[in-house]
């Protein structure tokens, strides 16, 4: 059995910090795991900026409820999933991303979970398990299943480099130079072709 398994932000949707950083101007909330490698050390520093701000939950999901899917991302995953099974591995989380997931026609999703008050605030997060992206990849394989993963930021490498394949997808320059031996691909086409390459145990 095949199996292909993606990021999500800056995959197949846009990140939606950025978003949420474009919509009320804060600048700091433009950071991602392109620019912060320790997972932790971000999500601390936005539940900070976002009680700074008295930004609740409610919020942000109403910037999202504006966002799309990347163009040309529906029919990718739609060309994909008519190939083989298809898991998104993300480090978004289940409140943010029913929305965009019903514009890709449900893909299954893993991911985590954001703790939120009475007030709607945003106190934490719950991760489905450290490294977790990694850790799917080894639970699939453990299982007899053919694993493809790709991906954009320091937090997909290590899903990335235990895939049987693995390569990056319209990642930054300085990532793609800290890790030239992972093939990198910039179009949907070529994305789908890779798969394609997979799928024929090239």
């Amino acid at each position: 059995m095949n199996l292909v398994c993606l990021d999500l932000e800056g995959v197949l949707v846009p990140e939606i910090w950025i978003n949420v950083a474009l919509k009320t101007g804060i600048e700091e909330l433009k950071l991602t795991t392109r620019d912060i490698p320790d997972y932790d050390i971000l999500m601390n520093k936005r539940l900070g900026i976002l009680k700074e701000h008295n930004l609740t939950l409610k919020d942000i999901q109403e910037v999202i409820a504006t966002m799309d899917p990347l163009p040309g991302a529906y029919e990718f995953s739609m060309a994909l999933r008519s190939r083989t099974q298809l898991i998104i591995l993300s480090d978004t989380f289940d409140q943010f991303a029913s929305p965009l997931m019903k514009k890709l026609d449900w893909p299954t999703l893993f991911c985590n979970t954001l703790e939120v008050d009475e007030k709607d605030r945003i106190t934490g997060y719950r991760l489905r398990q450290q490294d977790g992206k990694r850790k799917a990849i080894e639970a699939f394989r453990s299982a007899g299943v053919r694993t493809m993963a790709a991906g954009d930021s320091y937090n997909d490498l290590s899903m990335i480099k235990t895939a049987d394949k693995g390569l990056f997808f319209r990642s930054p320059d300085s990532i793609k130079a800290e890790n030239p031996e992972i093939k990198a691909v910039e179009e949907y086409k070529d994305l789908l072709a890779a798969v394609n390459d997979f799928l024929e145990g090239v």
